[in-house]
């Protein structure tokens, strides 16, 4: 397969990224874009550009077919979905390679199957990889067997839509009584999502951090893993810092399930980048699913390791095997990420805007992902990601003074970021010692507004 024009179906940082990969490789881009997209960064320095729709995500990067028709109009020989919109759409994975076009991605069966959280479950057992305690499979609508299952289970469970993500479709149950409204609340909200009303039971971990594992693979008998990224630092199940590697993760630890991640992804036949993501709790590591693309948060293990993750995917996907094997991957120092949005530091609302004013740190070990520059304008229409910031340094202390210290020179005016809130994080004490569970920051959020509230009641 000759990859030798790829069309970028997604926007923002994420393009860019792409787009500088290929033009690495001698490949020439095309950019799609919407009504509201036209001043992106990779849109101005593409190869191409075609307008597929309005600035409504649905009549243009969800618009299947005006995707199909711009890469036939420019003759581009690949499609790389990036991450969200339609990366993990395996009707467009297979639309896409049934047209003649590399998806730069896993297959579709392989997409299917690991997007179904039960399918996915079952094979992950199967290769060895361990799973949260659960149902073997999808729930019937018999109550009396379902609160057989959670009795052997045990209280708390969790009920998840089988094709869920994005940390809807979810409810956690602690006794029996709550029960069968739970499972019909999924299902109902399942099916509005995911256009699956199917949901499955769990066992609910109280405090475990969010653990994943950086995967590559060639769909050719070879696989690799990139070590671990601690992802636990998050609101409303929105990933908000990352790490790597891990705090408290030992190397047998990640020897033994990064092995065993690289192995499911040779007996799945999977080609191209993927994240298997764990709840920890206890010293153990527990599969929850696996994310079959590229992740927002992979620079942070590009630091550590050294791994262009995107160049190497473009190559897996244009049938070459991979350029690295096991004893190649080296995990050198600590990274953080910080994502930045263009959001109230307070209260979390959007805030487009037109930037008037932007200095980007700079210096060793710091690294800046992103698609702004000063006098663009952050449209409504999207997420609210602007940029990845990113430091390294030899030791995770290191690293976090190179962060605060890459933080304290940014400046982005404007706009509302959520800069002071990565400042206030990464001096907690909690963070500084680090391994705190996914529930810390929604807790720390949470005590510091009620100290504002008691402060403002004590001036009134």
């Amino acid at each position: 397969m000759k990859l030798d024009k790829v069309l970028i179906a997604n926007r923002g940082e994420i393009a860019l990224r792409i787009q500088r990969a290929c033009h690495q490789l001698g490949i020439k881009t095309v950019a799609i874009h919407s009504t509201a997209d036209r001043d992106l960064m990779h849109v101005k320095l593409a190869d191409e550009t075609m307008c597929i729709g309005p600035a409504a995500a649905k009549d243009s990067y969800l618009n299947v077919p005006a995707i199909i028709a711009a890469a036939e109009a420019t003759g581009a020989s690949g499609i790389h979905p990036g991450y969200g919109f339609l990366s993990e759409n395996a009707d467009f994975a297979e639309m896409v390679e049934n047209s003649g076009f590399v998806f730069i991605g896993p297959q579709a069966d392989t997409i299917r199957l690991m997007g179904d959280k039960v399918s996915a479950k079952h094979a992950m057992e199967r290769a060895g990889v361990p799973c949260v305690p659960g149902s073997p499979g999808t729930l019937g609508d018999s109550i009396e067997e379902n609160q057989a299952l959670a009795a052997r289970i045990g209280y708390p469970i969790i009920v998840k839509a089988a094709g869920g993500g994005g940390g809807r479709g979810m409810r956690v149950v602690r006794s029996d009584k709550e029960l069968g409204e739970a499972i019909a609340l999924t299902k109902r909200e399942a099916d509005m999502f995911f256009n699956n009303p199917a949901v499955y039971m769990e066992k609910f971990l109280e405090n475990p951090r969010h653990i994943e594992f950086q995967v590559l693979s060639d769909g050719q008998g070879h696989a690799v893993y990139l070590g671990e990224r601690d992802c636990s630092m998050q609101r409303r199940n929105q990933k908000v810092l990352e790490e790597a590697p891990a705090p408290f993760i030992s190397d047998e630890q990640r020897k033994t399930i990064g092995s065993a991640c690289a192995k499911a992804c040779v007996d799945i036949g999977y080609r191209g980048a993927g994240t298997f993501e764990f709840l920890f709790e206890n010293g153990r590591f527990y599969f929850i699913e696996m994310n079959t693309r590229i992740q927002v948060e992979h620079p942070v293990t590009e630091m550590i390791t050294g791994v262009d993750i995107v160049r190497e995917t473009l190559n897996v996907c244009a049938g070459r095997r991979l350029s690295i094997k096991q004893s190649d991957i080296k995990i050198t120092g600590h990274a953080f990420e910080c994502r930045i949005n263009a959001e109230d530091p307070r209260t979390f609302m959007p805030s487009p805007g037109t930037i008037n004013r932007l200095h980007v740190p700079g210096g060793p070990g710091v690294r800046w992902d992103s698609h702004i520059y000063q006098g663009y304008t952050v449209p409504p229409h999207y997420d609210s990601l602007v940029g990845k910031l990113l430091a390294h340094d030899d030791t995770r202390e290191l690293a976090r003074q190179r962060m605060l210290q890459a933080l304290d020179e940014m400046v982005l005016e404007g706009i509302k970021s959520n800069i002071p809130l990565h400042r206030d994080l990464l001096l907690d004490p909690n963070e500084i010692k680090g391994g705190m569970s996914i529930h810390y920051l929604e807790r720390m959020l949470a005590a510091k507004e009620a100290v504002e509230q008691s402060q403002q009641a004590g001036e009134k």
